[in-house]
């Protein structure tokens, strides 16, 4: 029952609210102080009222509705969609009752609504006026209904963005929290996630592969890199066993560049997984083929410098 104290105390305000005018009809010639203000106010406070109540509504029924999907499962995907849509879909919603009811309030203020009558003679100027100083607002909220429905990334999906690589963490209608991997949040308008490209590492799927660069020596064996590379990963429960896979990516004049790639259940463990297969490789090459570490070669050739001996 706690959790519903606020949808029982707005649904009793509102009521409550209701009620004030009739109850205050009797007294209307000897009202002062504050059941004056009360009762000629009465309008705005059933207003509130009935605003509060709606919004302590639509985030009960939120709640209550998303108990069904669990983001904390390995394959999140479908729980994590829904967040996404239906959090949005509350702020929009609270945002419209919030402006209704701020515009029906300022319309009980006799002296506003003449203002307002004014306006409304003038509406196509201060429609061209209204709509170019709120372009980049209205356009910001736009483009969080357009991420609601198209939903080019969801709540907890891994991104590259800022070249900062973490995790979606809240999806506003203007705006977008991106929660970086040592704990920063990267804080960034609706509209840029759909001006600039990013990455999005698990718009499909939870699991991810990941890459390791290795720089060696010509003189390494690679199928023994490939028995280690298979040994620890059978042996690590960070590897979901899906890709293993070892190759010479690149040869330049003294060094080799090899990439390994592997996969894992997401992407805080691929992660994981990613330090300790490198941390664990150069322990191997450093065990048994220290000679094939990367190395500077300088030749002399020894006829050539006994000759210049001679000559001198």
């Amino acid at each position: 029952m706690k959790k519903y104290y606020k949808l029982f105390l707005s649904i009793f305000f509102t009521i409550l609210f209701f009620s004030i005018k009739p109850m205050l009809d009797l007294y209307t010639d000897h009202a002062s102080g504050l059941l004056s203000i009360l009762y000629n106010h009465s309008q705005i406070l059933v207003i509130i009222g009935i605003s509060w109540f709606l919004i302590v509504l639509i985030r009960t029924l939120k709640t209550a509705f998303l108990k069904r999907f669990d983001v904390s499962l390995e394959d999140n995907l479908a729980s994590r969609k829904v967040y996404t849509q239906i959090n949005i879909l509350e702020k929009v919603l609270i945002f419209i009752i919030i402006l209704f009811a701020i515009g029906m309030v300022m319309l009980s203020f006799e002296s506003i609504r003449k203002i307002g009558i004014g306006l409304f003679a003038s509406a196509g100027l201060a429609g061209i006026i209204i709509g170019l100083s709120a372009q980049k607002v209205v356009g910001s909220l736009l483009a969080g209904i357009q991420i609601a429905i198209t939903q080019p990334f969801r709540i907890d999906d891994a991104v590259l963005v800022e070249n900062e690589w973490g995790w979606i963490e809240e999806i506003n209608l203007t705006y977008v929290v991106v929660r970086i991997w040592d704990k920063r949040r990267l804080i960034l308008p609706s509209t840029y996630f759909l001006e600039k490209p990013f990455q999005n590492w698990t718009r499909t799927s939870a699991d991810i592969t990941g890459s390791v660069y290795i720089y060696v020596d010509y003189t390494i064996s690679f199928q023994a890199l490939r028995d280690e590379l298979s040994r620890l990963l059978n042996e690590s429960e960070l590897w979901d066993k899906k890709v293993n896979v070892l190759q010479v990516t690149d040869s330049k004049e003294s060094t080799l560049e090899i990439r390994i790639l592997v996969s894992a259940k997401n992407s805080p463990t691929t992660w994981d997984l990613r330090v300790f297969i490198r941390e664990k490789m150069i322990e191997f090459i450093q065990k048994n083929y220290p000679e094939s570490l990367p190395r500077t070669r300088v030749l002399l050739e020894k006829e050539k410098s006994t000759n210049a001996r001679h000559n001198v």
